[in-house]
């Protein structure tokens, strides 16, 4: 490469733009990416995403250079103005752009050819572009792959900018003359200062080696390690002259690169631990001491820079060598006290929006990270259950697979063992930089983390869904969150073992949270305190103190209305992310204006003319204690925030790994089956099944090691009992803010929904690898996490909507498994009943579809034909998640029943109102559903083009698994307490069973007709109402008919009868379509008999002979004493239903009708049908005689 390529930077004719060269973020780019604080960093992250520089250039010889650190689908190089980049297209697929693409070897330039060699992660390609001779080039690590294009379009208006498009997740770092170019084509100057400033470094390092002996006159070498600031001043003032010259080169970015980075990991090499190397404290001392502080500054700021770009973008090799490289160098600087600050203050947070320190990134490829060296034997699950899930420890595995199955486990360990090392460097970052015991003047180093960390905390809370570049990605947040948790919990046990006053700390989790809570405390309570989660509270005070705070009644301010109106403020976001508290120095204690309980005034309690009133306070009652474990508090109030933003839902995506394993892993075992059972003949057949079975198995041997990885990083044991911990603070703070009396003490929303999604977590997430049953005090947790949610889900202090759907939702899914169930069962009988009670209540007042489902999934294994998990129709079809609720094996409470069975039983008002909601909720259901279905059915009939809406479609299906399930709760409520229906002696049991016959006829005609729309919309088979079958619905209602025709005593049976029979609906026909008799051979209902048969046959006969007999005496009689007086004109009948005779008069209106309607009227409204009036009561009403 003949002449000299100039880098961006230089101030040469023939660039324009701005210096420093950036990537422009803000209007030169395509898709989606995450560009890095120093934007020059660039993270790919939509489908094929495309950015270019800030400055282009024109005329002469220019290069850049960027590092490739992910080997993956990316097109480098040069495009103009014009360039028009979309998803598909990117730099090389236009007419003015042109790139190289070491993935696929080509260059490309609208068409594409061969060219170069291909990259790995970690090789640097060098961009060079000759606008005097119009050739583009490229080299790769320095070494020229040859002109790769000739005749670049050139002249007046057109200039060349870098640019790059790059795939989904693929990264890379530019360097646009910044720093020095890796493979220099550059003019001398800079040359100079390089070597200019490793001669200083040099003659540096020769001071501090030698020492002036007085006696003898002369020089002696010494060991530099072991130099210290305090000696010789003929040596400082050397190093002063030194430091003259080498100051001024270290404010230049390439330099501290280059130059200061490399000697300081120089001095790092030898191994040991960081502490070994007193020489680099030295080092920084004499920095701050021998450079102006903006120097110091710029200089300190751009080596952590260096060491940040050099961490993430290092490619990862199996020993992790590089990043453990420059996380101990890290860790060096942070050791300096001076230097930590001032970082903390500027750097940390500020210039580092994300926090990539505390990241291990995965490796995209197998390959590049070694896995294949140090996973050798890979294994993945063969033996699956009936439901296709894997088996923990399958009897039948062979020698063969347990031999690989414990190697593959030994490999996951050897790499676990390599990211340990990684993960305890980043915790101690985090400790150093929540260090409070610094010796020197100015904030402690964990207040300055604090203010920075509550920052970057409000940014990622207010900036979701706006601009996603801003955010910290969620990846790293999950693993700053871990070594956050295990920083705190170590800074915790160690301010605990220092005063002995608190309580000391056993190794199991719960006394780490160290939450003890005396009840009394939280009513001398501040409003400050309230929001930094109490758990400190009681544990770090003397006994004394708790003692004497029970004494006093609580506090007539804390319900005062200003605390009201705090409150109102305070729900909208945790205030301790809100209000930056004054910065306090150490010793500094906080003091209250002490005045008596009853003398302080509201302006005391909310702070007026600038002071800060008791809130930052503490109540009168509390000892001085010293704030610093307030800060622990604080932290971890943010880690369950960031768990919240978006933790949880990152361990949801990573889950997707495993789940391919185990889909490929069915695949391949399929694959397998087949080749055996393929006849010798085809060899064809063959041959495709043996190819399949190739790409499975690289597929898996791919996937099996990746998920290695992830499941090391991310869902490794210790980070279970992390997020467990979490689950543990969450439900501590939960119950602490629930014992405050009246009000529920002020605690963020998001506590609830961490306590809920952590759990979920914990078992959807971490399984197979790791099973909760193994957590301490699992089953205590359950316990504790069940009466939390069987207590609130309906508690009036929640008013947050979103708040109680998910209570509600959490409920309905903790009730579907057996050990979550068993944990509700657990929990003290008052809330157990309480809970019952709860979900018995009317369901006009409140979201029902969720209690009802509860109270199903209660039911669900004792009901007739009710033993099934998924629907007898549907068993072919694999379902599309089987983890989901409402997927797993029924599994009834017998216990839960019997709470309700006494509920109804015992308190006659509810059971009516209760019972008269869900007969109201089934008649709207079912109606709503009969009206879709007739809409759908004429949608299909149409000659033109079959399209029903598909949201139409999916609430249609939802009509009708509501009314299987209200029929299947009064299916339950029959059998449980059947006297609410046939007992007549209570006051609506006529009236219910009436309207529960009215129901069963209408849904029982509408479903058995013949050739009916039910039918022939289930025999359309459209997709979303899969779930739209005879079999359900009917063996319903089949379950409310046997119980009251069946199993009753005779007089019930009679009763049931008779106002079956009487009901102006009723058509045996339907009766014969269940017993599957009569001319009705219709394949849907011969499949419904099919179905029935086995579970109900011998029932379902003696139903038929039960049905048929009581005809003539019971039915005869009651239709003899309901038309006893057979009107002779439509005067005498009743005027809203025209079937019975008028028999009641209402007061104080005197107007009438049947009885029938208006027992059934006011059951949900008391107002007269005709003139609105209050009825105060209802009396018979017989016609007088005429004469």
């Amino acid at each position: 490469l003949t002449g000299v390529y100039c880098s961006l930077y230089q101030p040469v004719e023939g660039r324009l733009g701005p210096q420093p060269v950036v990537l422009d973020h803000t209007s030169g780019f395509e898709g989606l990416l995450f560009v890095d604080d120093d934007l020059l960093g660039v993270i790919g992250h939509s489908n094929f995403s495309s950015i270019r520089a800030t400055t282009c250039v024109y005329k002469g010889k220019w290069a850049y250079e960027v590092l490739i650190s992910s080997q993956g689908l990316m097109q480098i190089g040069w495009c103009t103005l014009n360039c028009r980049f979309n998803q598909e297209e990117g730099v090389g697929d236009t007419p003015d752009s042109y790139a190289y693409d070491g993935n696929r070897v080509r260059k490309w330039n609208v068409t594409t050819t061969n060219y170069g060699k291909s990259w790995a992660a970690g090789d640097i390609v060098s961009c060079l572009v000759d606008l005097d001779e119009g050739t583009i080039t490229f080299c790769l690590n320095g070494q020229s792959l040859g002109t790769a294009f000739t005749n670049i379009k050139m002249g007046p208006g057109v200039a060349y900018f870098p640019a790059i498009s790059l795939s989904f997740k693929e990264s890379v770092a530019f360097n646009f003359g910044s720093r020095p170019l890796r493979y220099p084509l550059i003019p001398q100057e800079n040359l100079q200062d390089l070597l200019k400033a490793h001669k200083l470094l040099g003659y540096m390092k020769n001071v501090l080696s030698s020492s002036v002996s007085l006696q003898e006159d002369r020089l002696l070498e010494k060991d530099c390690s072991l130099w210290r600031l305090h000696g010789e001043p003929t040596v400082l003032i050397t190093l002063a002259h030194i430091f003259n010259q080498f100051a001024p080169l270290m404010c230049k970015v390439y330099l501290v690169e280059d130059v200061l980075m490399n000697f300081l990991l120089g001095i790092l090499e030898g191994g040991g631990s960081v502490d070994e190397h007193p020489l680099i404290q030295q080092l920084l001392d004499l920095f701050w001491l021998l450079m102006e502080d903006y120097e110091v500054n710029e200089c300190l700021k751009q080596l952590m820079m260096s060491l940040l770009r050099a961490y993430r973008f290092s490619p990862i090799i199996p020993d992790l060598g590089f990043q453990i490289h420059y996380l101990r160098l890290t860790t060096a600087i942070l050791h300096h006290e001076k230097s930590r600050k001032y970082l903390l203050n500027n750097f940390t947070f500020d210039v580092l929006r994300s926090v990539v320190f505390f990241y291990i990134k995965t490796p995209l490829r197998v390959k590049e990270a070694g896995l294949e060296e140090l996973i050798p034997t890979t294994w993945w699950p063969t033996h699956f259950d009936k439901e296709g899930k894997d088996e923990r420890e399958p009897a039948d595995e062979s020698a063969d697979e347990r031999l690989r199955r414990r190697a593959y486990e030994r490999g996951c360990q050897r790499l676990k063992k390599r990211i340990e090392v990684v993960e305890e460097l980043q915790v101690q970052i985090l400790k150093l930089l929540l260090n409070n015991k610094d010796k020197t003047t100015g904030e402690a180093s964990r207040y300055i983390f604090l203010n920075k960390f509550r920052k970057f905390l409000q940014e990622n809370a207010s900036n979701r869904g706006q601009h996603p570049t801003a955010l910290c990605p969620p990846e790293y947040m999950v693993c700053f969150l871990h070594r956050l948790i295990t920083a705190v919990r170590a800074s915790w046990d160690e301010g605990n073992r220092k005063s002995p006053g608190s309580v000391s700390s056993e190794d199991d989790l719960a006394s780490k949270a160290n939450i003890i809570i005396d009840p009394a405390e939280i009513q001398t309570t501040s409003m400050d305190d309230l929001d930094e989660d109490e758990e400190s509270g009681a544990a770090q005070r003397p006994f004394g103190a708790a003692a004497m705070g029970g004494a006093l009644a609580r506090p007539s301010w804390l319900s005062s209305p200003t605390l009201g109106r705090a409150n109102r403020f305070l729900s909208t976001a945790a205030v301790s992310l809100m209000t930056p508290r004054r910065p306090l120095t150490q010793p500094e204690k906080v003091k209250v204006r002490t005045l008596a309980v009853e003398q302080r005034t509201e302006e005391d309690i909310e702070g007026s003319h600038g002071n800060d009133g008791l809130l930052l306070g503490r109540p009168l009652e509390e000892p001085d204690q010293p704030i610093a474990d307030k800060s622990l508090l604080e932290i971890v109030d943010g880690i369950v925030m960031m768990y919240n933003l978006s933790v949880h839902q990152q361990l949801g995506k990573m889950v997707v790994v495993s789940d391919d394993v185990h889909e490929y892993a069915v695949a391949l075992k399929d694959t397998e089956e087949k080749i055996a059972r393929c006849p010798a003949r085809r060899p064809d057949i063959l041959e495709e099944l043996q190819k399949s079975q190739k790409v499975f198995a690289e597929k898996l041997n791919h996937l099996s090691r990746r998920l290695a990885w992830i499941n090391a990083t991310i869902y490794s044991k210790d980070k279970m009992l992390d997020v467990y911990w979490l689950l543990c603070v969450c439900i501590r703070t939960i119950e602490h803010a629930d014992n405050t009396g009246s009000l529920f003490a002020f605690c963020p929303e998001f506590y609830l929904n961490v306590a809920m999604n952590a759990y979920s977590a914990l078992k959807n997430y971490f399984s197979p690898a790791n099973s909760m049953e193994e957590l301490p005090g699992y089953e205590e947790t359950l316990t504790q996490l069940a009466a939390i949610l069987a207590k609130h889900f309906a508690d009036p202090r929640i008013v947050g909507t979103d708040i109680k759907d998910s209570l509600m939702q959490a409920l309905a899914s903790y009730v579907c498994y057996p050990q979550s169930l068993r944990a509700v069962e657990r929990i003290p009988e008052e809330q157990r009943v309480a809970m019952m009670r709860n979900l018995l209540a009317p369901y006009e007042q409140r979201p029902w579809a969720q209690t009802n489902w509860i109270l199903v999934r209660l039911w669900r294994g004792c009901g007739f034909g009710y033993r099934y998990t998924r629907l007898p129709h549907l068993l072919k079809t694999k379902p599309e998640d089987a983890n989901l609720p409402s997927l797993q094996k029924p599994c009834p409470s017998l216990l839960l029943q019997r709470h309700m069975a006494e509920l109804l039983s015992m308190d006659k008002d509810m059971a009516a109102s209760f019972l008269n909601s869900v007969l109201n909720q089934l008649n709207w259901a079912f109606s709503e559903f009969i009206g879709m279905i007739q809409e759908i059915q004429q949608a299909a009939e149409r000659p033109e083009r079959n399209f029903v809406d598909t949201r139409q479609l999916k609430v249609c299906a939802t009509c009708f698994d509501l009314s299987v399930s209200l029929l299947r709760v009064l299916e339950m409520t029959v059998t449980l307490v059947p006297e609410i229906f046939l007992d007549w002696s209570r006051p609506s049991a006529e009236l219910l069973l009436r309207r529960l016959a009215q129901l069963l006829n209408q849904v029982l005609n509408r479903v058995t007709a013949e050739k009916n729309l039910f039918d022939r919309v289930v025999n359309l088979r459209l997709p979303g109402l899969e779930s739209v079958d005879h079999y359900p619905i009917l063996v319903a209602v089949t379950g409310i008919l046997v119980r009251i025709l069946v199993d009753g005593e005779r007089q019930g049976i009679s009763r049931a009868a008779s106002v079956l029979l009487s009901d102006p609906c009723f058509q045996l026909h339907s009766i014969q379509h269940l017993l599957g008799e009569g001319g009705d051979s219709s394949s849907s209902s011969a499949a419904v008999t099919a179905t029935t048969t086995a579970t109900a046959r011998p029932v379902i006969g003696s139903l038929g002979s039960s049905v048929a007999a009581p005809i003539p005496s019971a039915a005869g009689n009651t239709e003899r004493k309901h038309f006893s007086l057979h009107p002779t004109s439509e005067e005498d009948l009743c005027p809203i239903c025209y079937a019975h005779s008028i028999s009641a008069i209402f007061k104080p209106c005197s107007h009438k009708s049947c009885k029938a309607c208006i027992n059934q009227h006011l059951m949900n409204n008391k107002d007269c049908f005709f003139c609105k009036a209050t009825i105060t009561g209802v009396e018979d009403y017989s016609k007088p005689a005429t004469s």
